[in-house]
Parts: structure tokens; C-alpha cells; sequence
């Protein structure tokens, strides 16, 4: 059963045509990598299934309803949570207060803390803490922390591992398959390591535009794929 589907979106940017076809579909309780070189529109696929950047043509539907043309507010009202690429918590605020300001209805966070700091046990320990004394592993468990606190039942999160010591990536990584069981999750990952131990399926984006999808484990061996479109192998 489809969570999300694109269906040949294209969103402007300005008067720059950044997706130019994109074309996904997300199972209920499925990871699936968005993958491509910097610039090639994934991040900006993201914030069009958010409203942030409405498409232009195409469908959005989530959960059987089109939001192609609904207002961001409406949309994350749905149930859909948005971990942006750079973390954007809020500094000089702490962590109870981060997390506090993600409620969608009062008491979210107490209905979920329990699940969120076994998550994030540093986060309980830092709690009265600003998000400004956390490290940068710190500030991107809080950040995926806050698109926990309300239900949201689809989230949408953007380079989880950039700028982050291995040993941390493993406790994200480790994380966010936890997570997978209560939220279907499309994720944007640099890292193909990272993206192909976390996903099922991937949508590869060049220049706007999806590729190539399929199951990441078939993809982990094409290494003509890989280098035509991400860059990396031998």
C-alpha cells in the first residue's frame, strides 16, 4: 500500500526549473533513499511533497489524498515530519524547549518522550541544556528528535549523516531504523554506504528528473550505475 506518491512533478524556483519529472512511490513503512549528485533536486523533492516549494505540475498524494496545492501548515498537519539538511534547531533555546515547540496538540511529547529518549538517551541528559552547547551529533539527534514528537506517520529527512564522526553515524543510523517501525521514511543521504544499509528502495534524481528505482541491494553491485550517477566507485 502506497504512503506517498509523486507522479511527474516539476517545481520552479523563481524562474528556475528545478524537478523537471520526478516520479515516486513510498510503501507504508518502507525506507527509500533519494539519491544523485549535489544539485540534483533531491532536497527540493522534499520540500515539494512539504508544500515548502509547491510543484508547479504533477500530483503529491499522501495516504490516498492529493496535496499538491495544499499549504505547508495543512500538509505537516496530515502527519508528516521534516528533518531539514543543516539541523535548524533553534540555539539559544533548550532542549525540552526544541522538542516542546514540535507539539502539534499539548502533551504530544509526553506521549512520546519514553520512545524518543530511548532514541536519544543523551537527550534526556541534556535536557535543560541550549542547543547551542550540543555537539553537531547532538543537534541532529535533536532535530530528528522534534519530527518525532508529534504523530507524524511520514517523515521526510534530509543528509541525517553529513558532517558526523562514524561512531555517531551508527547511533543515527541505528535510530532511524528504530523509528522505521512506527513512520514510513524517505530519506536523503550522500553517503551511499549509509543510504544502503538503512533503505529498501531508492529513486536516483539527475539533473531534476528520476532515473533509475529499484530495490538498494540490487543497486549495491551495479557499480556502472553508481558511477554514472553518483559519482563514486571504482
Amino acid at each position: 500500500m502506497s504512503m506517498l506518491e509523486l507522479t511527474d512533478v516539476h517545481t520552479f524556483i523563481e524562474q528556475f526549473h528545478i524537478l523537471e519529472g520526478v516520479d515516486l512511490d513510498v510503501g507504508q513503512g518502507e525506507i527509500v533513499a533519494l539519491l544523485g549528485r549535489n544539485g540534483a533536486g533531491k532536497t527540493t523533492t522534499l520540500r515539494t511533497i512539504l508544500g515548502l516549494n509547491p510543484a508547479r505540475s504533477g500530483s503529491v498524494v499522501f495516504d490516498g489524498a492529493d496535496i499538491t496545492a495544499r499549504r505547508s501548515f495543512d500538509i505537516a498537519a496530515m502527519g508528516i515530519g521534516y528533518v531539514p539538511e543543516h539541523r535548524a534547531i533553534f540555539a539559544d533555546l533548550s532542549v525540552e524547549e526544541n522538542l516542546r515547540i514540535a507539539e502539534r496538540n499539548k502533551g504530544d511529547l509526553a506521549k512520546r518522550e519514553e520512545f524518543i529518549f530511548g532514541l536519544f538517551p543523551d537527550l534526556k541528559r541534556l535536557i535543560r541544556l541550549p542547543g547551542t552547547n550540543l555537539s553537531g551529533g547532538q543537534q541532529q539527534m535533536l532535530a530528528v528528535a522534534r519530527a518525532l514528537v508529534a504523530d507524524n506517520r511520514l517523515l521526510l529527512i534530509d543528509e541525517p549523516s553529513e558532517g558526523l564522526a562514524p561512531v555517531i553515524i551508527e547511533q543515527m543510523m541505528e535510530a532511524i531504523r528504530r523509528l522505521s517501525s512506527r513512520s514510513t521514511v524517505v530519506l536523503v543521504e550522500q553517503n551511499f554506504i549509509v543510504a544502503s544499509r538503512l533503505a529498501k528502495n531508492y529513486v536516483i534524481i539527475e539533473e531534476g528528473r528520476s532515473v533509475k528505482t529499484g530495490l538498494i541491494k540490487n543497486l549495491i553491485d551495479d557499480e556502472e550505475t553508481i558511477r554514472r550517477y553518483l559519482g563514486t566507485g571504482s
